[in-house]
């Protein structure tokens, strides 16, 4: 991307906006997790998920938000390198890792560094190219995308053939599984977690049953979830009809930076001349539209979209999503550059902001289905999953984008 001056005022406004990393401050007060919120908290921190102190130790002051590849570069490596040194001891399949794993291949494209692209491959290798479970639902059949990346690459049957014999299993299953009347994806979160396998899926072998498959199950989920006025998608049908204290709609920065995200690893392997593909371009244009008009003044967005007075920390793992999706819009040609690239350089400069000296990201809500609470200092695997995928595509949106 060209320098102009226009886009560089951009910048430094947002940085301006935010303040220094080292200035930092989050307001004077802010509701710490109910004790069912604590709870969770705790779970996540004993299956090794990441960790809630209260005091964290001091904010990094050695990241610029320029837009520049090497600034980018600079505070991705960071990030990564911390974590991946407290998460290699404890690799899993369930889903939150593999969100962390998918960003961890995108950091070593994005750095050219193999070290966390080595570390995925020890990683699978360990769990011999295994998903979690028999039948799995969208975030046990997450890991796959490691997987098969790995086979786009090597072409070693053995990284994918257990992988597509489950998904063989599921093509005919119209619900989630035998007994369960629920659809697939009956969840938006599902929505970054299958959908770029079954695409990998479809570009590996050629077979249009693998893309059918997700035309058929994301139109059920956008019918059951898809809400015309606000351009987001309920969490799930339960919470559809459900209001945040200020009388607003709940919808939930993560669940939507889900769906988003997961748009954006899908369109690159779905054909242009595909029929339905316009769709999907589409889903990205109206959701990108809607978070870009409700972004706040530091750059970021709240766990309650629709009411951040209620959740007054800014919330990283959505507000890193958000920025990938457009990004990755804006790359593409799907999005105006002209309109989201200041967008984009605020948000960027507002999570920077929450990176910690010692290459901590903060302000990521600990697992749920819905707006919470969490201490400024809270930190988990998937948030920095996301984050690194934002930093990459971030990385290329600097060095001009690809069309």
């Amino acid at each position: 991307m060209k320098n102009n001056s226009k886009f560089a005022l951009s910048i430094a406004a947002a940085w301006a906006i935010a303040g220094s990393a080292a200035a930092q401050s989050y307001p004077a007060s802010y509701p710490l997790p109910t004790p069912a919120q604590q709870a969770i908290v705790d779970k996540d921190t004993s299956r090794h998920f990441g960790d809630a102190p209260a005091n964290a130790g001091p904010l990094a002051t050695d990241l610029s938000p320029a837009l520049a590849p090497a600034a980018i570069d600079k505070a991705l490596r960071k990030v990564a390198d911390w974590q991946l040194a407290r998460s290699q001891p404890h690799w899993d399949r369930i889903w939150t890792s593999s969100v962390m794993y998918v960003g961890f291949l995108a950091a070593s494209r994005a750095t050219g560094d193999p070290k966390y692209r080595n570390a995925m491959a020890e990683m699978s290798q360990h769990f011999d190219w295994q998903l979690r479970s028999r039948l799995p639902n969208a975030d046990d059949l997450s890991i796959g995308q490691v997987y098969l990346d790995f086979y786009q690459q090597e072409k070693r049957p053995s990284q994918m053939a257990l992988t597509k014999a489950e998904m063989d299993d599921l093509l005919p299953l119209a619900t989630l599984k035998p007994g369960d009347a629920r659809i697939p994806w009956w969840w938006c979160d599902a929505l970054f977690m299958a959908p770029p396998v079954w695409v990998k899926m479809y570009k590996i072998t050629g077979e249009r049953k693998y893309l059918d498959y997700v035309h058929v199950n994301w139109k059920r989920t956008y019918d059951a979830l898809w809400d015309k006025e606000e351009h987001l998608y309920a969490r799930d049908a339960s919470y559809i009809g459900k209001r945040e204290p200020n009388g607003k709609k709940i919808f939930w920065s993560r669940g939507e930076g889900w769906v988003m995200g997961g748009l954006a690893l899908i369109l690159d392997d779905i054909p242009q001349d595909d029929p339905q593909r316009a769709f999907y371009v589409q889903q990205l244009r109206d959701m990108s539209a809607k978070i870009a008009s409700i972004q706040g003044p530091d750059g970021m967005w709240h766990a309650g979209l629709l009411d951040p007075a209620s959740y007054p920390l800014p919330e990283v793992s959505g507000s890193s999503l958000f920025v990938y999706a457009m990004a990755y819009g804006v790359n593409r040609g799907i999005l105006d550059g002209a309109t989201y690239r200041p967008v984009i350089a605020k948000a960027w400069a507002g999570i920077l902001k929450n990176v910690y000296a010692d290459g901590r990201l903060g302000n990521i809500q600990q697992t749920g289905a819905e707006p919470a609470f969490y201490r400024p200092a809270s930190s988990y695997n998937y948030g920095v999953g996301a984050f690194m995928l934002a930093a990459s595509e971030l990385k290329t949106l600097a060095a001009g984008g690809k069309q």
